[in-house]
């Protein structure tokens, strides 16, 4: 027991249930702790661009060959596009099979278009291949950190890291000097990362208050059939997809906890993103894969987007009695194909999402989008979630393509024999034999 209170995990679910209980007694003043929640993201943020940079020039220079490097984006590339176009068949399916929406006999009159606003406009960006492609080229290298846009920062880091590589001993300088800056700012990270549980304390009683703790007890069935379409998709795809690799998804669930407890109270995968890369270095994944695999993923792997997608566009279909043909479909699936690239580091990023959808599919209101906005958070801690596990799944699989993972390592840290435990920078153990690289703490 004295072993999870003095865990990171333990103290982020204690986190957790103070919340709740503090905003179910005094929801007015859970409501003033929001700006405990908006800190711990944007301090996140403030040093995920650098460590983007960091780990992928770092691991494009140390690959050597740059064939390689491209063959490594491409296999990712391609694994994404199938993962996604399974998960929105995935959220189609069950929507097609529960009918969320059917009998809710929505009039579209009676909806307030004015809280669409703000999302309809930025979904204007969103609407052709064109604009999406010339999106992720920053205007300048200094504009991608100072916005914080991953896959701007990946673009430039990308053009970056095969200049180092190219020019070898040259550069040697350049290249120790940004490996020493990567270890500055993973530790500056394992400062910030012990302020998790004030940031699920803050978020989840700031949502609690203004909701209700029956809004965490009754959010719809549009609810609870994307909760089981994530569930089944995990389970059985991403478990599926893990087996062939030779793994456990649970294993690794199971090894990601702490992280996934932080997106739990946050309903953000951004919090985890510098965690989550080390902790898939430490588990014997090569670092130049994990460089480029989890920050391309991070826009182009988006799972549990893809599964919200389609089962949102549906359901408001069936909430508004619009009749929906196979055509109709396809082009649901088709647009949210590209559309959903676009999703990150955009503000209210599903809406914003599913209105750049809709708008290319008139037969669907895409008025009908404010029948989903009350739930927007709800369903959006299962979205982090399943993206998050869908990334690191599918490094694990491109390592095992690439023979960049060390298969012996990678199981002995799942099944957590002692000598492989990871150990934060900052935490002690008892356990004998304890292997710890300060070069992989965080």
């Amino acid at each position: 027991m004295l072993k999870f209170f003095n865990s990171l995990f333990g103290r982020v679910m204690i986190a957790l249930v103070a919340g709740i209980v503090i905003g179910a007694l005094f929801p007015h003043f859970a409501q003033s702790l929001r700006p405990l929640g908006d800190g711990f993201l944007k301090l996140i943020k403030m040093v995920i661009g650098p460590i983007v940079f960091c780990v992928v020039v770092s691991g494009m220079a140390h690959a050597g060959d740059l064939r390689k490097v491209g063959r490594v984006g491409l296999k990712a590339v391609v694994y994404f596009e199938f993962m996604t176009t399974i998960a929105l068949l995935i959220g189609a399916v069950l929507a097609y099979v529960t009918k969320p929406g059917v009998g809710m006999n929505v009039n579209l009159h009676s909806l307030d278009a004015a809280s669409l606003s703000t999302y309809t406009e930025h979904a204007k960006d969103l609407k052709d291949t064109a604009g999406f492609l010339l999106k992720i080229i920053p205007d300048t290298a200094f504009n991608a950190f100072a916005t914080g846009d991953i896959l701007q920062i990946l673009v430039f880091s990308v053009l970056f890291g095969s200049a180092l590589s190219l020019l070898g001993d040259k550069a040697q300088k350049v290249s120790s000097l940004i490996d020493e800056l990567a270890q500055v700012f993973f530790r500056v990270m394992s400062f910030i990362i012990k302020l998790a549980p004030l940031g699920v304390l803050g978020a989840i009683a700031f949502t609690t208050g203004t909701y209700g703790v029956s809004s965490l007890e009754q959010l719809g069935l549009l609810v609870v059939v994307f909760y089981a379409s994530c569930i089944v998709f995990v389970a059985l795809v991403l478990g599926i997809v893990m087996r062939m690799a030779g793994f456990s998804v649970f294993k690794l669930i199971r090894y990601l906890r702490e992280e996934m407890s932080i997106v739990l109270g946050t309903a953000s995968s951004d919090a985890v993103l510098p965690q989550v890369m080390r902790k898939l270095e430490w588990m014997g994944v090569k670092d130049s894969t994990v460089g480029l695999v989890i920050p391309t993923g991070y826009s182009f792997n988006l799972d549990g987007f893809s599964i919200y997608l389609t089962l949102a566009v549906i359901f408001i279909a069936q909430a508004t009695n619009t009749p929906l043909s196979l055509h109709d479909l396809i082009v649901v699936v088709l647009v949210s194909l590209v559309t959903s690239k676009g999703a990150h580091g955009i503000p209210g990023s599903a809406i914003v999402i599913l209105a750049a959808t809709l708008s290319a599919i008139p037969a669907i209101p895409v008025l009908g989008l404010v029948l989903i906005l009350p739930v927007d958070w709800f369903v959006g801690i299962a979205r982090a979630l399943t993206n998050l596990i869908g990334n690191c799944v599918a490094t694990v699989v491109v390592a095992v393509w690439e023979n960049d993972i060390d298969k012996a390592r990678a199981r002995s840290v799942l099944n957590r024999e002692a000598a492989f435990l990871y150990v934060p920078a900052g935490e002690e153990t008892n356990l004998p034999g304890l292997s710890v690289d300060p070069a992989h703490a965080v």
